[in-house]
């Protein structure tokens, strides 16, 4: 949204004979365009990448190069951060693209086409096969535990300490 310093008042009156476009004394005309807003990362995934000259390098209060020197490393810091930056993503931002692109688009093909099914027919199935499995588990496991029950139920256990 623009915001209100670039708008301009337009007052439309048939009455008298002033310009549709006036430009009252405490406003300013802008004739160029309003900066366009660049937001790369709109839901701030990159935050933790955020560094700075100060994160990196810092003098304490005791030792102080001299001012110039401090400026420039300063300037070279950032200079260099951002060349280096803009040389390596010239160089794997496009087939890091693409490779990404193909592996979201063959996740998203399998998940559609492969995985939804299965879990479709999975859920439409699972009564008689939740039927059919709690029969198999009470036809043969359910005898075995109990009598691995029944024969371990006359064990009993007593733990008494010896005196050294």
């Amino acid at each position: 949204m623009i915001s209100d310093q670039y708008l301009i008042e337009c007052p439309i009156d048939s009455d008298s004979e002033q310009k549709y476009l006036q430009n009252t004394p405490n406003t300013t005309v802008y004739t160029e365009a309003p900066p366009k807003q660049d937001v790369r990362d709109p839901r701030g995934i990159n935050k933790h990448i955020k560094v700075e000259f100060s994160d990196v390098l810092a003098e304490p209060n005791s030792f102080h190069s001299f001012d110039k020197v401090w400026t420039w490393s300063d300037i070279l810091f950032e200079s260099s951060k951002l060349w280096c930056y803009r040389i390596i993503s010239l160089l794997f931002a496009v087939p890091v693209s693409l490779i990404s692109g193909i592996l979201f688009a063959l996740l998203g093909c399998l998940h559609i086409w492969c995985a939804m099914p299965c879990i479709q027919l999975c859920n439409i199935c699972m009564p008689n096969l939740r039927t059919l499995w709690a029969s198999v588990l009470d036809i043969f496991l359910a005898p075995l535990c109990a009598s691995v029950g029944r024969c371990c139920s006359s064990i009993y256990l007593s733990f008494t300490k010896q005196q050294a």
